[in-house]
This record gives structure tokens, sequence and C-alpha cells, in this order.
């Protein structure tokens, strides 16, 4: 005679006929924790991204302005690029919790860690970008020269100060950060140069806009396309990027850098439209480091962004079959 519990145990059978051992399978995380750690950053992180690319896309201003001799756009930008950087400083020291630990990264020089290549790009073009500002005080002879030619190598260290931040955080077990490393140094390389522009927006005349206009518009179509590929192409991986506190972020950003290029191409006469263009354009460059920030941390605190994608990497893999010219062990 057999007892409930044995009755219980006892395989099932479904309107086939067929006995079903195991019941399918439905993922659930271990007592409902997360898989991922959710990062300790806190938002001094997403700010110092935003300088950061304020600080390379000024850089990059500056150096055009001074080739095309105009003095009041690459004084303006020598100067926000110094500031940027000035701030960007403090707030990686403030992440890391003690001064020292900036220091300490500078006496080994690692190339397969973001960070400490960060570091020395950090610390390179801050010394350019503050010699070049330094000698606006009298920018002409030899000191002239030695702005220019600092200018010049702050241009130049600008484009790995803009995206290096992007790799930073995509080398992270963050879901949504690490499948966008193709398109995230896109999208901070096109952030960097619309806050550059904005720069020149504000602070210079319309007379001497040109290069801040084509840089706006530039910066704006970039990162338009990339943060496009990232909020949909990803797959479930995109759904940070459009949900939630990113989401609303992301759609502010995208809102503020149209407005902001728009008003640049419109605004070649007018001083007050210009400026409000370059103020639109920064909002939109904060807010699109913001909102990638956001989406990151939201992917590590739902387990389903961990297991779905693998489990489809899985099912891929498992459908290519045995390789080209091997047998299978269940044929003759």
């Amino acid at each position: 005679m057999t007892s409930p519990r044995d009755r219980d145990r006892r395989p099932k059978r479904e309107h086939g006929g067929e006995d079903v051992q195991v019941p399918k399978a439905d993922f659930r995380s271990y007592y409902g924790r997360q898989i991922v750690k959710t990062p300790v950053w806190r938002h001094d992180v997403p700010a110092y991204l935003f300088t950061g690319g304020l600080a390379a896309g000024s850089s990059l201003l500056a150096a055009g302005a001074d080739l095309t001799g105009r003095p009041k756009t690459r004084r303006a930008a020598r100067l926000a690029a110094l500031g940027a950087l000035g701030v960007s400083t403090y707030f990686l020291i403030n992440d890391l919790g003690r001064p020292e630990r900036f220091h300490h990264m500078l006496r080994v020089a690692k190339p397969t860690s973001p960070m400490s290549m960060g570091t020395w790009i950090l610390s390179a073009i801050g010394g350019a970008a503050g010699l070049a500002a330094v000698t606006e005080a009298r920018p002409r002879g030899i000191i002239g020269a030695a702005g220019r030619a600092a200018g010049l190598g702050a241009a130049a260290l600008a484009p790995a100060l803009a995206t290096y931040t992007a790799v930073l955080i995509a080398d992270t077990a963050a879901p949504s950060w690490h499948a966008a490393r193709d398109d995230l140094p896109f999208a901070f390389a096109g952030s960097a140069l619309a806050s550059g522009a904005a720069v020149g927006l504000i602070a210079a005349p319309p007379s001497e806009g040109g290069p801040a206009r084509a840089l706006a518009v530039g910066g704006v179509a970039l990162e338009l396309a990339a943060t496009h590929r990232i909020e949909h192409g990803l797959g479930l991986l995109s759904e940070p990027y459009r949900t939630g506190k990113a989401g609303r972020l992301l759609r502010a950003a995208r809102r503020l850098n149209l407005a902001g290029a728009a008003g640049a191409l419109l605004g070649r006469r007018s001083r007050v439209l210009s400026a409000l263009s370059g103020a639109a354009l920064l909002a939109g460059s904060l807010a699109t480091r913001f909102g990638i920030f956001e989406a990151g941390v939201a992917s590590t605190r739902d387990p389903k962004y961990v297991v779905e994608p693998q489990k489809a990497a899985g099912q891929r893999t498992r459908s290519v079959g045995p390789a080209a010219g091997t047998s299978s062990p269940t044929t003759g």
C-alpha cells in the first residue's frame, strides 16, 4: 500500500501519455538575490564621465580655434578645458576615497587596466591643458608658441580622454554596459564633441562660431546614432536604457541635443540663441552620461539580464551542431 507522499512522487502523464519526470525549468534567482553586484560607484562617477568629456571636447575646440585665428574661442575653450579637468580630477579622487590612491596609481602603467591608463591620460592632458591656459595671460612670442604646442598636445590626447571612460565601464560585469562595449566609445565621443562645442557657443561671439556649430552638429549626430544602437540593438540588454530613470534621462538628452544642434544652426547671428543652444547641449551631455550610468546599474539588479542572454547564447551554440566534417556520435 502506497502512502500519499509516494503517490505524489509518481511521474505524471500529459495528454499524449508521455511521462514527465521533471517539470519545465523556470528560472528564479537564489533566494531572490542578485547574481551580479551593483556597482558601489556614487554619482561622482557619471559626473566624472561628463567633465572628462567636456575637457576633451574643449581641448579639441581650442586647438581648432587657435589654428584658424579665433582668439576668443581659443581662450574660452582653453579655460573651460582646464576647469573641467580640475573638477574631473576632484571627482576621481573623491570616488577613490583617499587622495593618496591617485598618486599610487601613477607608480605603474598597466595597459590592460582602463583605470590605470585613464589616470595617466588625465595627468598628461592636465599638464598640457594647464600650460595652454596659462599662456593666455600673454599669448604672443615664445609664450604663445609654447601655448600652441601645449594646446595641440592636449588635443591629441583628447580622443583618448573622451573614450577611455566608456572602456572603463564596459570592462565590468554590469550586463548592459558590457553588451554595449562596441557603441559606448562612439556615444561618449559624440557627447564630448557636443559639450565642447557648447563652450564656444556660450562664450564666443557668433562671428567666431563656425567651428563650434560644426562640432555641435557632428557631435550630436554621432551621439544619437550610437545611443540609438545601444537602446535598440542589444536585445533584452537594451531594455534598461529605455525604461525607468535611465530611459527618462536618455529621452531628455535626445531632446536637448536636437534642440541644441538646431539652435546652433539657426543662431548664426544671435548671441542669445547661440548661448541657449550651448546650454541645451551641456544639459544633454550631462543627461546622457547619467542615463548610461543608471542603465548599467539597473541591469545588475534584475537577474534576468544576466541569465537570459547566457541562455540564448547557449541555445545558439547548441543549434550550430557538430563542426563540419565530423560525425555525430549517434551515427554510424
